[in-house]
């Protein structure tokens, strides 16, 4: 299923959703508290998770999964769940053009985590790309 190069174009389309996703909270979050816009979207994404692995043909039972998967997936969807809740919270209270770039900060953090932690070794380009990102959060986080 996947190529060398398939996941490029699924990352892309994650960009792409993810821009969405800023836009359409951005909407949608005006005159409702960020937390239960949070949950609202949350089941949603449960629903529609639900529906595409049973369409799919995905589904196996959970329950035959490893500990360490299930520590590591609990503790990714904590995270995740703290991302969101905190991303809610600055599209509420701040602009989408300047709060979605900050959020991105992360492709940093996952870079620098993954060196620590999983033994990633960017090359001198790449860590050179991760710091202009980082230079352009600065940017656009400071106050004109």
């Amino acid at each position: 299923m996947a190529t060398s190069s398939s996941w490029f174009y699924w990352a892309v389309l994650s960009a792409v959703f993810a821009a969405l996703t800023a836009i359409f909270a951005k909407i949608g979050i005006q005159g409702v508290d960020s937390d239960l816009s949070t949950l609202i979207r949350t089941a949603i994404i449960i629903v529609v998770l639900s529906l595409f692995v049973v369409y799919a043909g995905k589904w196996s039972n959970p329950f035959e999964l490893s500990g360490k998967t299930w520590l590591f997936l609990t503790l990714s969807g904590l995270a995740t769940g703290a991302s969101w809740v905190c991303y809610f919270r600055a599209l509420k209270i701040g602009e989408a053009s300047k709060v979605a770039p900050v959020d991105k900060l992360s492709l940093v953090l996952v870079a620098i985590f993954a060196f620590a932690f999983l033994g990633e070794r960017p090359s001198l380009q790449e860590w050179t790309g991760i710091a202009m990102v980082a230079g352009g959060v600065l940017l656009l986080a400071i106050k004109r």
